[in-house]
């Protein structure tokens, strides 16, 4: 995985004019590149085609497509795209929605400044960044799911592709719920091996992104190993 070039792209979707633009410019103001903003969600998902951040920051409640279909819409269209919900409700079942439709953070509104920062930067490389109390919810809810029976798909399901131990043991450590950096310290090796080795893991299970990397760990078990 290549070293990024130039600052983190980021596009701010709000319909509150204020409150977007004092994002915008708080994260413009860090050193992040916005390349977009937009007040409603058939905007947004036409602007985020034409801007292509490298994430999104979403509220949910918006005029016209609500957050989490302009979630699901630019996710599909692009597995790439980081999605972090900035969004009043700590509803949990706003938060369940916004994750399955692809989100990989959810940070309420209530967050100060250095922990919007933190959490674009850190939704950016793919970590789940989410308000404290919302992550154990999160992974109690990909438990549930991955204890419910598979959908009948015939029996000629193709053979897991074989990960290295250290792929593993990583795997292991992301269906716990660890950040990138809690792995990285706990296996003494660097952040960016950390990212080499879940994005190895990605392509060889052929899934998107680290929502169906935990869901894939916890469905065998390695969240309890």
């Amino acid at each position: 995985m290549s070293e990024r070039r130039g600052p983190i792209r980021v596009m701010v979707v709000d319909d509150h004019p204020m409150w977007r633009d004092a994002v915008a410019r708080d994260l413009a103001e860090s050193g992040f590149e916005v390349v977009a903003t937009a007040g409603d969600g058939e905007q947004a998902v036409r602007r985020a085609k034409a801007a292509a951040p490298d994430v999104l920051v979403l509220d949910l409640n918006l005029p016209v497509l609500p957050g989490v279909q302009v979630c699901k819409e630019l996710v599909g269209a692009n597995p790439a795209l980081r999605v972090l919900v900035l969004s009043a409700s700590g509803e949990h079942a706003d938060v369940l929605e916004a994750v399955k439709s692809g989100a990989t953070g959810y940070l309420l509104k209530s967050a100060s400044t250095e922990e919007l920062l933190d959490a674009v930067r850190r939704t950016a490389v793919g970590d789940p960044v989410f308000t404290p109390g919302l992550a154990g919810l999160v992974l109690g809810e990909y438990r549930r799911l991955a204890s419910d029976p598979a959908p009948a798909a015939g029996s000629d399901e193709p053979k897991a592709p074989r990960l290295t131990d250290r792929e593993t043991e990583v795997l292991r450590l992301v269906a716990k719920g660890l950040s990138y950096k809690q792995i990285a310290e706990r296996l003494v090796i660097s952040h960016r091996t950390v990212q080499n080795h879940v994005q190895n893991t990605l392509g060889k299970l052929q899934l998107h992104n680290r929502v169906e990397l935990v869901r894939y760990a916890i469905e065998r078990g390695l969240d309890d190993a």
